[in-house]
């Protein structure tokens, strides 16, 4: 689905909601603020949307009215203001796990995503110890070690 950091083609349909029509994107979109905005062009007009990405699917909330005459199933390019986020194991987390025995492997992409931002949301030093601490702590131990 990407094709760049800041526009990728996206698919998907229009389904109703409360708040007025919603475009659920036909796969998740991976690798990007959980919550932000953004512009779908889709047939020749430029929608102002916001973001929403759950565990398991991505929603565009337009943030004015659909032009008349969209498609239900609809194809178009999603332009983000926002670049993408490190999904990368910083280093002190993968020490931390290293040294306690445990295996970081364990997690699942939607564990990793929230201990990710849970460590990069801490706001000092001393924070980002403890969250270390806790996320190893909920870690299993690696096969064939005791700990």
């Amino acid at each position: 689905m990407l094709n760049s950091p800041r526009a990728l083609h996206v698919r998907g349909r229009t389904v109703p909601a409360a708040t007025g029509p919603l475009l659920l994107l036909e796969d998740r979109l991976e690798g990007h603020d959980t919550f932000l905005t953004g512009t779908l062009t889709l047939d020749g007009h430029d929608i102002p949307v916001r973001i929403t990405t759950l565990d398991d699917s991505t929603t565009l909330q337009p943030t004015q009215p659909l032009p008349d005459g969209l498609p239900q199933q609809w194809s178009g390019m999603l332009h983000l203001r926002h670049g993408q986020r490190p999904r990368e194991i910083p280093d002190d987390l993968r020490a931390a796990a290293a040294a306690a025995g445990h295996d970081l492997n364990a997690l699942d992409d939607a564990e990793l995503r929230y201990a990710l931002t849970f460590l990069g949301e801490a706001t000092t030093p001393a924070i980002r110890t403890d969250r270390l601490t806790a996320i190893v702590t909920g870690l299993p131990t690696l096969e064939g070690d005791p700990a």
